[in-house]
């Protein structure tokens, strides 16, 4: 249990700090730092693979084309996700990104009831609907939607949702979305460098040594994931996913000191008092099954 809270621990810290890795890649085109990342993400699990000598869920997956069908898609919201979120991080924006991770539970909840046809408890509702009024002031206090945080945890919402049902875990199901954007990937960077461009030719050392760092800093917090996942309850794992939008705001208002209007607050703090209302909720249930089940037991 205590070894399963660990890794969960350091997978959701090693999230929060990525504003500090994309920090370094800040003259690189969000789009060419995504394309390195998914290429060198390839090369790094491809090893792990190798190693591990799991390659037996591939000729069974060339079968299936309506599971390819799925990853494919799942590919393109991964892909879109990290362009918004280095994006964002590029631009001053990690306030903003923070807050998608914030309300992305509070999507799941809603994206398992129209998808999924999961019944929300009467708590889970109060928390969408305190949420969704915490983005209503943000929208109204700005004068437009908070299209960062919204399109990052719609698209890993979604992402969520596609993986949710796939077949494939977590280090096998990225290693193909990978290799399905492999052939993109490596057609754009060879144009881009047969047209001289890009960092590889013009970069220097350290931006290409941080570009190659892309691979394992993508990979092994993922598999650190999945493995406390396997270890602790559904529930601590729901709780310390907040380790990393908190790491993420702490970094954009204290360490890149992005403004963070006084007005704002009361959003966010709708927000953080939805995720409050979500935990309680969610810890109150497990335990209330827990104790139904001990006492099935005896």
């Amino acid at each position: 249990m205590h070894l399963g809270v660990l890794y969960a621990v350091l997978a959701y810290a090693a999230w929060g700090l990525f504003p500090l890795y994309f920090h370094q890649l800040v003259g690189i085109p969000a789009l060419e730092v995504v394309l390195h990342r998914t290429l060198w993400s390839l090369v790094f699990l491809l090893v792990v693979l190798a190693v591990l000598r799991r390659w037996a869920w591939i000729p069974a997956l060339l079968r299936q084309p309506r599971v390819l069908g799925a990853f494919a898609l799942s590919a393109l919201l991964l892909s879109a996700n990290w362009v918004v979120y280095v994006w964002a991080v590029q631009h001053q924006h990690v306030v903003d990104a923070s807050l998608g991770y914030f309300i992305l539970p509070l999507v799941n909840v809603a994206l398992g009831y129209v998808f999924l046809h999961e019944r929300p408890r009467p708590g889970q509702w109060l928390a969408v609907a305190v949420a969704a009024a915490g983005v209503l002031w943000l929208t109204v206090q700005t004068g437009r939607l908070p299209w960062i945080a919204l399109v990052l945890a719609l698209t890993f919402g979604f992402y969520g949702l596609l993986r949710k049902v796939a077949s494939l875990g977590a280090l096998e199901g990225l290693a193909l979305e990978t290799m399905l954007l492999a052939p993109v990937t490596i057609g754009v960077l060879g144009y881009w460098a047969w047209q001289g461009q890009g960092v590889l030719l013009h970069g220097d050392a350290a931006s290409i040594g941080w570009l190659l760092l892309a691979g394992p800093l993508t990979a092994i917090p993922l598999l650190l994931f999945a493995a406390g996942a396997r270890r602790i309850p559904l529930a601590t794992m729901g709780i310390l996913q907040y380790i990393s939008p908190t790491l993420q705001f702490a970094l954009g208002v204290w360490i890149f000191n992005e403004p963070f209007h006084a007005s704002r607050l009361l959003g966010f703090g709708l927000i953080w008092a939805a995720l409050l209302v979500y935990s309680l909720e969610s810890w109150w249930t497990s335990r209330r099954v827990a104790q139904d089940l001990e006492i099935l037991r005896k």
